[in-house]
C-alpha cells in the first residue's frame, strides 16, 4: 500500500513533469489547484484533492502527456483508488470524478470547451467526449459531483507558469501538512 511519505516522494521524483504545451510541471499544477481550493474556503478534504488530483499521472511512470500519444493513462482511476485507502470517499471521489466532471461540462456549457488547454482538449477526446444527456443525468446525482465540479474548474485554473511556489521543498511540505490534516479528521 502506498503511504502518504510515498506520495511526497513521489512528487519529489516525477513532479518535473511537464504537461505538453502548459509551462508547468505536475508538482506545480498540484499546489496551484490545491491554492485555489484553499483560497475558495473548500474543506480540507477537498483542497487535498485538488492538490492531488493528478496523483495517477505520476503513477503510471509515463514521461510527458500522454495524450500527445493517443493515451488516456486513466489516471483519475489509478489516483483515486490509492486516495480512497489513505483519506476516504470525499478525497478519492471528487479525483475519481474529474474527468467525468470534465466532460459534464463540455456539454452542459457551450463556452467551456473553448476554455480548455490544448492537453485537457486532447484528454477529452480520449475519455469519452461530451457527455449525452442521460449521463449527465447520472453524473449530476453522484454524491461528489459538485466537488467534482468545482476541482474541475480550478483545475482549468492552476496552469500559470508564473505563479510558483515559494520551492518544491515549500510545496512538498504544504502538502505533507494537508495529508496529515486530512488523515487525523477522519
Amino acid at each position: 500500500m502506498i503511504t502518504r511519505a510515498d506520495i511526497v516522494s513521489l512528487f519529489a521524483r516525477q513532479g518535473h513533469l511537464a504537461y505538453e504545451g502548459e509551462g508547468i510541471t505536475q508538482l506545480q499544477h498540484g499546489w496551484q489547484c490545491g491554492r485555489l481550493a484553499c483560497q475558495a474556503d473548500a474543506a480540507p478534504a477537498l483542497q487535498l484533492a485538488a492538490w492531488l488530483h493528478d496523483l495517477g499521472h505520476l503513477m503510471t511512470g509515463l514521461e510527458g502527456s500522454p495524450t500527445v500519444r493517443g493515451v488516456d493513462d486513466r489516471h483519475e482511476a489509478l489516483g483515486s483508488g490509492v486516495l480512497a485507502q489513505l483519506f476516504g470517499a470525499d478525497v478519492a471521489a471528487p479525483v475519481a470524478l474529474h474527468v467525468a466532471a470534465k466532460r459534464y461540462l463540455v456539454s452542459a456549457q457551450p463556452n467551456y470547451a473553448d476554455s480548455l488547454s490544448p492537453d485537457s482538449r486532447r484528454s477529452l477526446a480520449l475519455q469519452g467526449g461530451p457527455m449525452s444527456v442521460e449521463e449527465r443525468a447520472h453524473f449530476k446525482a453522484r454524491r461528489h459531483a459538485l466537488d467534482a465540479v468545482r476541482l474541475r474548474l480550478w483545475d482549468d485554473r492552476a496552469k500559470v507558469a508564473e505563479w510558483q511556489p515559494a520551492g518544491d521543498a515549500a510545496a512538498l511540505d504544504e502538502l505533507a501538512l494537508l495529508m496529515d490534516r486530512v488523515a487525523a479528521s477522519r
